[in-house]
């Protein structure tokens, strides 16, 4: 046992630096090798829903109480490009070990679909877990959203624009906090290739602005930053934040110092959760609003 745990405290120290940047699904492993999935399991895996061939996963709390559990669906980053469930399952896995039941769902992705096609599969997410997640012992009136990077944006979105839920006959209400971890929410005009090649699509481009569809009745959110990210610069949080607060909606802005936008997600992991109280914070926060 001495001898495995020096092996894994080796990978680690290599690895430290590199384990995002080299896939999320390299962290995943590692996150497991850690013991990031202990007192979790993944109940269902690869269930398809939606309209485009899009599937899920299921990842739950394996003890305690088997009904009645809150629900957290995540969606992951990747600059709208890149992704896929399996590799971030450190994600799924942290957040069931604080008691939710977390539905992690795939999207379509640039250059094969660009806006809004995503926010419409995000929508279609929203409604599987209405109609499924009891099965899996989530309870359906107790739902929130959370994400990274561009998976942040699809959570302001559903939650501050309501017309993706109500294609789909899902009452915009549903929706009881959301969490976006370094997202993008105000970047228009864009400047990022990324940002341009995936609003393509959009007829107005200020429509595709979450800042833009603030509102004083929209749910609790949780708004996080990174005080190095390059990528989603940090006026994103603050405009958003302040526009919701001189709504009158109930909104945080968590800022963490010294973090990449990578180390966000990667805070959320079994082996890196020492980099900041992401996780911490975020379920204390969800624990609250979904009171």
């Amino acid at each position: 046992m001495r001898r495995v745990a020096i092996v894994i405290a080796l990978v680690v120290i290599l690895i430290a630096g590199t384990a995002f940047t080299a896939g999320p699904g390299t962290l995943s492993v590692l996150d497991g090798m850690m013991g990031g999935g202990r007192g979790t399991a993944r109940v269902r895996e690869g269930v398809r829903f939606g309209t485009h061939g899009q599937k899920l996963d299921v990842w739950r709390p394996s003890g305690g109480a088997k009904t009645g559990l809150p629900v957290l669906i995540f969606w992951y980053g990747g600059g709208w490009v890149h992704g896929s469930r399996s590799a971030y399952a450190f994600a799924a896995r942290a957040y069931a070990t604080a008691g939710y039941v977390v539905v992690m769902p795939d999207y379509r992705k640039v250059p094969d679909v660009r806006f809004p096609a995503f926010l419409q599969d995000g929508a279609e997410a929203v409604k599987w877990t209405r109609d499924h997640i009891e099965a899996s012992g989530g309870d359906p009136n107790r739902i929130a959203v959370a994400g990274h990077s561009a998976g942040a944006y699809t959570v302001a979105m559903l939650t501050l624009d309501p017309r993706w839920l109500r294609a789909e006959g899902v009452d915009p209400r549903i929706i009881k906090a959301a969490v976006g971890l370094c997202g993008p929410y105000d970047f228009y005009p864009f400047t990022a290739r990324r940002a341009i090649d995936a609003m393509q699509g959009a007829a107005d481009p200020v429509m595709t602005q979450p800042i833009h569809f603030a509102r004083r009745d929209a749910p609790p959110m949780l708004l996080v930053s990174a005080g190095d990210d390059t990528q989603v610069k940090a006026h994103n949080a603050d405009n958003l934040t302040a526009k919701l607060t001189g709504l009158g909606a109930p909104v945080r802005h968590v800022d963490y110092p010294g973090l990449s936008h990578e180390d966000v997600a990667m805070a959320l992991s079994k082996p890196f959760r020492g980099k900041a109280t992401v996780l911490a914070d975020s379920v204390a926060f969800l624990n609250r609003a979904m009171r």
